[in-house]
């Protein structure tokens, strides 16, 4: 283990140990508050302060930062961005609730443009806003046509000129390749932990696509895809840095309001998990996946990661991990929050 924590977090050090010790592989933890470096440790076999990490959902976080900033209007419809989308509003996509969580046609998951005009035509399960499921995938390649409609460029190209200063890529160049970590999976790791309906789980299955397959997830095609919802590429200490830098005024404090107030919430229709969402940031909810906090937000990923803020002590926080394990068994960012918790 390396890396360094201000006097006063000695037990994020020690909650750290404990984490590198239940991880096959490397894993790093930061914490920034309101500039200041309070917690920066890294660890495991090859791993460095400068390692990136495919982030997963996390990446959903950073795209609902460039929607916030890029101020589109989350009441209006989609179609006044989008005229060939038929219904639902931009909150509706943005919270959850827009009713497509899966793509019927058969086109690559990798396609962007194709994914969203295969969308733009698609019956959606229900009405949008009348009831919240995750949309693992879909989210991405909506957001990534809505970001192409108001600006005329790539989703990784506005990350680049919004968030340029981060060490954070959607859409990660070969030059960076070397830094990558490779991501394994734990024996029994598993998706959608809550779910037991057999019937469900087949929605599962068509939302995901073999999305999460080692060859897949570890493949340079994945990362240059610029995928939305889950292909960013970022360090522990970049993603604590962002949302450092949300609370402090990246966002503009209305906007900010807005988009981590709660949009939608209740037992997700297909996962059957519990959720709260802003526009696009996740927030704090009753499995504590942000901490002993009442008032967080940002965003976790597949297999573990956390990343995200809370806004009351100022600070952003970001655990990123090279082995994937299961939600309803993996502790590892819940000790690292507590312990963050203990010590302020």
């Amino acid at each position: 283990m390396k890396g360094t924590v201000a006097p006063g977090f000695e037990p994020v050090r020690e909650a750290f140990a404990s984490v590198l010790a239940a991880t096959d592989g490397g894993a790093a933890f930061s914490v920034v508050r309101r500039g200041e470096v309070l917690v920066e440790l890294w660890g495991g076999p090859g791993w460095t302060r400068d390692t990136l990490v495919v982030l997963f959902s996390g990446t959903k976080g950073v795209v609902a930062t460039v929607m916030a900033l890029l101020r589109i209007d989350p009441l209006s419809p989609v179609s006044r961005y989008w005229p060939e989308f038929p219904s639902g509003d931009v909150s509706h996509v943005l919270s959850h609730t827009i009713g497509l969580p899966y793509v019927e046609a058969d086109v690559s998951f990798l396609d962007n443009r194709a994914n969203a005009s295969a969308l733009a035509t698609q019956r959606p399960l229900w009405t949008p806003g009348s009831r919240v499921a995750y949309h693992a995938a879909t989210y991405g390649y909506l957001c990534t046509e809505l970001i192409r409609r108001v600006t005329g460029r790539s989703a990784g190209s506005v990350v680049r000129s919004l968030l340029g200063g981060f060490d954070i890529h959607l859409g990660t160049p070969a030059s960076e390749d070397h830094r990558v970590a490779r991501l394994t999976r734990s024996p029994d790791y598993r998706i959608s932990t809550f779910l037991h309906d057999p019937v469900r789980r087949r929605v599962v299955d068509r939302m995901y696509r073999g999305l999460l397959e080692p060859a897949t997830i570890n493949s340079a095609e994945y990362r240059r895809a610029e995928l939305a919802a889950g292909g960013a590429t970022g360090t522990a200490a970049a993603m604590a840095r962002l949302y450092d830098r949300i609370c402090a005024g990246l966002v503009p404090a209305p906007v900010l309001a807005s988009a981590t107030s709660t949009w939608s919430s209740g037992t997700d229709a297909i996962n059957d998990r519990p959720v709260r969402f802003g526009l696009g940031y996740e927030l704090a909810d009753s499995l504590g996946t942000y901490g002993p906090v009442e008032e967080a937000f940002g965003h976790s990923g597949a297999g573990g990661g956390r990343h995200g803020a809370w806004p009351e002590e100022g600070l952003g926080f970001s655990f990123t991990t090279s082995e994937l394990q299961p939600e309803d068994t993996d502790r590892r960012g819940s000790l690292l929050l507590e312990a963050l918790a203990g010590c302020l």
